[in-house]
């Protein structure tokens, strides 16, 4: 069964971290339908006083969050002493897991192009070690095709394989389609699956995918879309949904109040980052 568009969101101004001008895409109000994805924020600027402050130390317990730079850099460290940059065309996947400190901070540069996308975590999972994983540019293996062009980050396509999530075993490809043709490819039926529309224009049964816009798809085991005249740049993201309760502070998601009050506790008595993730 071919996917059909869904429903679409765009993003709304925000201004977040020490006065980072980015774009949150998704958020609270669309956890249900996009689940497990709960946040997508975009940044696209080619002015660096937009971003340059970047995101001081603050902290993070129960997803993971996947930065994705498609243009210019971002130099992120925490509080146990792990530091490197995300360099153009790269990414890193995090899981705060039970918590950590850190920071991110963009590099000025021409162009800031990019992402950062939040992936809930699963109850039995959510207070587990923290840890990195940098994706560099040659562990991003391309597949060029006839009509587009397929940068594989995570998840598998077409057997060629990407990273492979520990957790939620999410898809993630960045995909450039030629002007007016298509791009196809078989899909997971029970997962959600949501195209971020970097550029141009896409078109699936006569509705339209717009530019910078979260597009959810229905359940089915094949995505189909057309790109407009002047091409279509998407990331794809698909995913098992949790299912399970959220329960969202700022940076912190877990699944019950209480859970919420534990962590707003332990961040004031320092107690926050577990002794075993400082090993």
């Amino acid at each position: 069964m071919k996917r059909e568009i869904k429903k679409s969101v765009f993003g709304r101004p925000t201004i977040d971290g020490a006065g980072v001008h980015l774009v949150r895409v998704l958020g609270n109000e669309t956890t249900r339908d996009y689940d497990p994805f709960l946040m997508l924020d975009a940044f696209d600027s080619e002015d660096p006083r937009d971003y340059i402050e970047g995101f001081p130390m603050h902290p993070h317990r129960g997803i993971e969050t996947v930065s994705y730079l498609m243009k210019g850099s971002m130099e992120h460290s925490d509080n146990l002493g792990n530091k490197g940059v995300i360099g153009n065309g790269e990414s890193q996947w995090m899981t705060a897991g039970s918590g950590i400190i850190h920071q991110e901070m963009p590099i000025a540069s021409d162009y800031l192009l990019g992402l950062q996308l939040w992936i809930n975590l699963p109850k039995d999972d959510k207070m587990t070690h923290p840890a990195y994983f940098g994706i560099t540019k040659d562990m991003i293996q391309v597949v060029e095709e006839e009509t587009a062009t397929v940068k594989v980050i995570s998840g598998n396509f077409r057997g060629v394989q990407g990273v492979e999530p520990k957790f939620v075993q999410a898809t993630m490809l960045d995909v450039k389609v030629k002007p007016g043709k298509f791009f196809t490819m078989d899909t997971n039926p029970a997962e959600n699956l949501f195209i971020y529309v970097v550029e141009g224009e896409g078109y699936v049964s006569k509705k339209v995918a717009e530019k910078k816009s979260a597009v959810l798809f229905t359940k089915g085991d094949e995505f189909s879309i057309e790109a407009s005249s002047d091409g279509l740049h998407f990331v794809l993201c698909s995913g098992k949904p949790l299912n399970e309760p959220i329960a969202w502070s700022g940076p912190i998601v877990m699944n019950t109040r209480e859970e919420i009050n534990t962590a707003s506790r332990e961040l004031r008595n320092g107690t926050f980052v577990k002794a075993d993730a400082m090993k």
